[in-house]
């Protein structure tokens, strides 16, 4: 998958920004505060994944304008698609998304048209921020593989929100405790679903993830991932989900109903899943360097994407955000190794911090504005 042409403006301090990608490497260069990590954002907003900087969406257009539009062609392995987004401050229609020109009701379609991988500074959370931040990622990553799995996670969402609710108006007298039951049925259907895709993702990404990192410590380290299901043991995941499982589920949440009702939320289910990493067998979140944890970081989202070449007919676009000139040169030739039979946008300071094999399209950007060189 490639993009083919990108036009963007009033995304942020973004104007009057098209240009045509180069489809191997497209090098953003420019120094702090200039735009550059905005031209990627507003590329992988079109991929109906929410801005990976934790961007609102009120704030994608300019402090000084009322509206914002993105729009890109990609061309996959079948055909030549367009996406759009355009947003005003105000009006009915404030929030409009086209692809090839019919209106979309929402973004998750998009989900599986614009497939896309980012790796920015702030990804070092997957390894040391919360256990959520984390359960995150691999939801997204699994979603990549199949798109129904994001129907699954906003209904389990829609259903806890309601639960929690519920939950509140039971503790103050509003609302009888049986209905609770009529919830939690759904709730066990959704989050056994769920527990399994987690956990099927993270077996099929532990062993990548071990090999790129043994060639990343040049062969001293071993990297490795555990999924820990709130509700489920080990060996319960050797049986197809089905109506054990979702009595098992099912069990856990009228387990801890009481609890659950005297404090206004819930605690069992998939909402309290974790994702254990560990270097050489200890958390790399509590004893990782800097370094161990920016690599296994780095190995995790390369694994994503190596991961998704090999499901589909397409490699996915790539997003490397102030990334390859902070690496040694081993640690670039590693990166390169990868991610060299994809499209790749990555943006930089200083350029001649990057391999020379990595020559593509220039694009300077300086106060929101970009002049394309060959």
């Amino acid at each position: 998958m490639i993009v083919e042409y990108a036009e963007i403006d009033g995304f942020k301090n973004l104007c009057g920004i098209s240009f045509e990608p180069d489809p191997k490497y497209n090098i953003i260069i420019g120094q702090n505060a200039q735009g550059k990590t905005n031209l990627l954002e507003a590329m992988w907003i079109l991929s109906g994944c929410r801005s990976f900087r934790g961007s609102k969406e009120k704030d994608y257009i300019n402090l000084d304008g009322n509206r914002m539009s993105s729009k890109i062609k990609i061309r996959d392995s079948v055909r030549e698609q367009k996406i759009s987004f355009e947003m005003t401050r105000s009006g009915q229609n404030s929030k409009q998304l086209f692809l090839n020109g019919v209106k979309l009701k929402g973004s998750r379609a998009l989900f599986d048209v614009f497939k896309c991988i980012s790796f920015i500074p702030d990804d070092v959370d997957i390894i040391k921020g919360s256990p959520e931040r984390r359960r995150s990622f691999i939801d997204m990553a699994a979603s990549q593989l199949n798109p129904m799995f994001v129907i699954h996670i906003n209904k389990n969402n829609s259903i806890m929100n309601q639960r929690n609710a519920l939950l509140k108006e039971i503790s103050q007298n509003s609302a009888k405790a049986d209905i609770l039951e009529i919830w939690d049925r759904q709730a066990a259907r959704e989050g056994a679903f769920i527990s399994y895709m987690r956990n099927d993702y993270v077996k099929k990404i532990n062993e990548i993830c071990g090999r790129l990192y043994r060639t990343i410590s040049g062969g001293e380290e071993e990297l490795e991932l555990e999924y820990h299901s709130n509700v489920f043991k080990p060996e319960d995941f050797e049986k197809p989900c089905g109506e054990e499982a979702y009595e098992r589920y099912f069990a856990k949440l009228r387990e801890t109903a009481d609890y659950d009702i005297r404090t206004g939320c819930t605690h069992a289910g998939v909402n309290r899943d974790e994702i254990f990493i560990k270097i050489n067998g200890v958390s790399a979140k509590d004893f990782g360097s800097q370094g161990q944890i920016k690599s296994a970081a780095l190995v995790m989202k390369l694994t994503q994407a190596e991961i998704f070449m090999q499901r589909s007919n397409d490699a996915p676009v790539v997003f490397l955000d102030d990334v390859m000139g902070e690496l040694d040169e081993s640690r670039q030739r590693f990166v390169f190794d990868i991610i060299k039979d994809m499209q790749v946008f990555l943006t930089t300071c200083n350029e001649s911090a990057l391999l020379p094999e990595i020559k593509g399209k220039i694009l300077r950007i300086s106060g929101g504005r970009i002049e394309t060189s060959p």
